[in-house]
């Protein structure tokens, strides 16, 4: 189900603040849910086929520690090509701003974000009822 256009407006204030006021948290997340490189995959994918080439000659030749020598060598290819990757990621324009307070819109309360939120949600049960 696709968000509203007040839902987005208002996932967009939460990431702003978030992006703001824990910095750090955001540094540390981000950088540990990077995308596989390219390179990453390409040995990765490079290790898999020599373990299953060891698995072949491990069967072939009737050694089954070679077998499970190339099972281990495969596996590590593969988790090899789906570790994520660690560099940091690009800073996205718009995110912070250079003046140090939030861009979007302010309550006329001018308090916390939680605190804003929280108008919001009152605001809103009251519209409902």
């Amino acid at each position: 189900m696709p968000l509203s256009e007040q839902e987005q407006r208002l996932l967009e204030e939460m990431e702003r603040s978030l992006y703001q006021n824990d910095s750090d948290f955001v540094a540390r997340v981000t950088r540990r849910q990077g995308r596989p490189t390219y390179t990453t995959i390409a040995v990765g994918v490079l290790g898999a086929l020599a373990g299953v080439a060891v698995v072949v000659v491990g069967l072939v030749i009737r050694q089954p520690l070679l077998g499970i020598l190339g099972f281990v060598i495969m596996l590590a290819g593969v988790l090899f090509a789906l570790r994520p990757g660690m560099r940091a990621p690009k800073a996205k324009p718009g995110r912070t701003p250079k003046s140090g307070r939030p861009s979007g819109p302010k309550s006329s309360s001018g308090g916390s974000f939680m605190d804003r939120m929280n108008e919001r949600w009152d605001k809103r049960n009251e519209q409902g009822q």
